[in-house]
């Protein structure tokens, strides 16, 4: 049973930074390529940062050379370090593969940024 536990989200200001946290059971994490994405209310999930099982990295426009994701095969676990955060970037954030499976998603974290 897969099972995708997301962490590490909370409120802060803008400008401010929060490392998320996803930690994978039930499926070969080292071969499997992982992403973050975001999710707002009555608006579709949307890819933020994506990183291969070779560890090679790619980033959405609007988070690129703020965010960065990074995996730790030793734990099972995948990053999202998020620096000079937005209100914009206020949304639920939740792990997944790449491509994502619907079974999958796990309870996501919420990250509030203020004004």
């Amino acid at each position: 049973q897969v099972q995708l536990v997301e962490s590490g989200g909370g409120l802060v200001q803008a400008g401010g930074s929060l490392r998320l946290s996803c930690a994978a059971s039930g499926i070969t994490f080292r071969r499997t390529a992982m992403a973050w994405y975001r999710q707002v209310p009555g608006k579709q999930r949307v890819l933020v940062a994506d990183i291969g099982s070779g560890g090679n990295t790619h980033y959405a426009d609007s988070v690129k050379g703020r965010f960065a994701i990074s995996r730790d095969n030793t734990k099972n676990t995948v990053y999202l370090q998020m620096n000079g955060l937005k209100p914009e970037d206020t949304a639920v954030y939740y792990c997944n593969a790449l491509p994502f499976y619907n079974n999958y998603w796990g309870q996501g974290t919420q990250v509030t940024v203020s004004s």
